[in-house]
């Protein structure tokens, strides 16, 4: 399976859903709605024809009145023209205004989930390509709940807002008509307006830091419920359902605190908002009455400016639910963009090559690393976190299998996370097979270096499709060839429906020899140059050990090959065994000369079974 000098070749190159290519503004200094700009221009013909539709519609809506009042003035009243002519006339006018109201709702309602998928597709694509510095300190409900509610209210706001506009503009067209009636009527009823703008001011200014609390509440919650789940073995394993049900409750009464806060504030203000019109009907009904009865105003031309005002009361009812919604997007947004904003950490740097691999050559050179040092929004740490590698140096030849060992947090893990550039270093550099690993392409890097981590994660897919994870287009055969050389074949075929059983959240639904024995499979697959085992064996059983052992030894023959090692039992993988102390390498040797020579190392072999004994499940 295993070829030296070949070139990368990514395993899939097409899709039929392809990235988004197009993101927000960088400059953070500009407003939210300038900042999605981009992505809602890329849908601008489908925006364009949908708010004509809108303005057709309207239009429609806006004639209706006035045909009305010329009905009863000319037909009921004067009877100088035919009544038919206006019902002609009213009804075209429903037929204009339902097939517009059709291609607008359909159009802008098709903008809005479009804007939101592409926004979903870019946040996922940037959380994809984010560090594991960021995964370290932030929450994963944070993450879900950006990714879900946030775009939501950012979705709703694209889909209604065109609509409001055009409300607006019909208030406008109204007010026309309305002032080629009677202008003084019209000044009466924009008495109302002054009003209406100071309360909706009011309610904007309020309304965006509570969305903000609203949402970040909501966050919280979905925080809690994921750990909940993810760690309910712990969780039950201590009796401690009623704390969590508490941290639930606590949360679910924040948010509901923030919602009543919400509500009550646009329960408070809207009214006021709706109502403030009315006032204006009544003084119109009062002086236009009066006008009519006087013969300066006719029947027909009352009941059109009586109409209007109700027309018109329909954009001051959307001024709340449009304040709301834009501080509820506003909000949105912002929290959105703070994941978007956040620098990438590790990502190809530019005139980055694939990396063309020889044999598998690693070099270390001074390398000096420290977590936490990442800088965070613009920001560096102010304590300085203590270094896990000190100028470490490390070369391991092609072929060679190299057993790392170490007490607790003395760095071995890190050498893999490094060698994998899942960090970058601080200082130093680290070389595969002469080419600086900081220079190559992480797809052909990672590519060329597996990975069977201590705690394999299972996808809720196919056995199938996890075996071949890193390369989806395999055949059954391949992924039962690599199964048996994990020994994971005969529990697969043991299984309901064998490969094609669905494997439960994380795989917990298997045991976790079996969950190792499935990410064993999926590395025999991939056929890397280098191999990484993260005490990948802890475990399972030691007869299963020893024959996944020898289909290890099958596997890692001309292979470069680095074990983490916690146990006895992996360092027999190695030729060559380095012990970890204080960020550096202290011994060197092979397994029997180190214990013939080095006390420090029998020590840390010691403490190691000791820990090993004290993992009762």
């Amino acid at each position: 399976m295993h070829m030296d000098n070949a070139a990368f070749e990514p395993v899939r190159d097409w899709s039929p859903y392809p990235p988004v290519d197009v993101t927000i503004r960088a400059d953070v200094s500009q407003g939210w709605l300038k900042r999605i700009s981009p992505i809602v221009v890329t849908h601008r013909r489908r925006i364009f024809w949908s708010v004509l539709a809108a303005v057709v519609a309207m239009v429609a809506q806006i004639l209706v009145p006035r045909v009305i009042g010329l009905a009863i003035d000319g037909a009921l009243i004067d009877q100088r023209q035919s009544l038919w002519a206006f019902v002609l006339a009213l009804l075209v006018l429903g037929a204009a205004r339902a097939g517009s109201t059709f291609g607008y709702r359909y159009g802008l309602y098709g903008m809005a989930f479009r804007v939101e998928y592409q926004l979903r597709t870019l946040l996922f694509q940037h959380l994809g390509r984010l560090s594991f510095a960021f995964y370290d300190r932030v929450q994963s409900g944070q993450i879900i709940s950006r990714a879900n509610s946030d775009i939501r209210s950012v979705q709703m706001f694209m889909a209604f807002a065109p609509i409001m506009a055009v409300q607006f503009f019909s208030f406008v067209i109204a007010i026309g008509l309305m002032a080629a009636i009677s202008v003084p009527l019209t000044a009466i009823t924009m008495i109302a307006l002054p009003g209406v703008f100071a309360i909706g001011q009011r309610l904007r200014k309020i309304m965006f830091p509570l969305s903000w609390v609203v949402q970040s509440r909501q966050a919280e919650i979905a925080t809690v419920v994921d750990e909940s789940v993810s760690g309910v073995r712990v969780v039950k394993a201590f009796a401690a359902e009623r704390q969590q049900i508490e941290a639930l409750a606590r949360g679910a009464e924040r948010l509901r605190w923030a919602n009543l806060v919400q509500h009550r504030t646009r329960a408070s203000h809207t009214p006021f908002i709706e109502n403030f019109p009315r006032l204006a009907l009544a003084a119109v009904l009062l002086i236009g009455g009066q006008q009519t009865i006087a013969g300066s105003l006719s029947v027909g031309d009352l009941v059109s400016f009586n109409l209007y005002i109700l027309l018109l009361q329909a954009p001051f009812r959307f001024i709340g639910m449009l304040l709301i919604l834009g501080q509820r997007a506003k909000a949105s947004a912002k929290r959105i963009y703070e994941v978007l904003d956040e620098p990438v950490g590790v990502d190809d740097k530019p005139g980055a090559v694939d990396l063309v691999t020889s044999g598998g050559n690693i070099s270390f050179s001074r390398v000096t690393f420290a977590y936490g040092t990442e800088t965070v929004g613009g920001t560096q740490g102010i304590e300085k976190p203590p270094k896990v590698l000190n100028e470490f140096e490390l070369e391991i030849p092609a072929g060679q299998s190299i057993a790392i060992v170490g007490r607790t947090g003395s760095g071995k893990s890190t050498v893999a996370r490094l060698l994998m550039r899942f960090y970058e270093v601080q200082q130093g550099s680290i070389s595969l097979d002469g080419q600086d690993i900081a220079s190559v392409t992480q797809a052909s890097l990672r590519s060329a270096v597996g990975l069977v981590p201590d705690e394999p994660f299972l996808f809720s897919t196919s056995v199938h499709e996890n075996i071949a994870y890193g390369r989806p287009g395999s055949t059954r055969e391949s992924v039962e060839e690599a199964a048996r050389a994990a020994q994971a074949h005969n529990f697969i075929m043991g299984l309901e429906d064998g490969y094609d059983t669905i494997i439960g959240e994380r795989g917990y639904d298997l045991s976790g020899g079996q969950r190792q024995r499935i990410s064993l499979a999926r590395l025999f697959l991939q056929d890397p140059t280098v191999i990484i085992l993260d005490d990948s064996t802890s475990s399972i059983d030691v007869e299963i050990e020893e024959r996944i052992h020898g289909s290890l030894k099958d596997l890692l023959k001309g292979r470069t090959t680095v074990v983490i090692a916690h146990r006895l039992s992996t360092i027999s993988l190695a030729q060559r065994v380095v012990l970890i102390e204080d960020g550096r390498i202290v011994a060197d040797g092979s397994h029997q000369h180190l214990l013939d020579t080095e006390p420090r190392y029998a020590e840390t072999l010691a403490a190691t079974v000791e820990d090993d004994r004290g993992k009762t499940w």
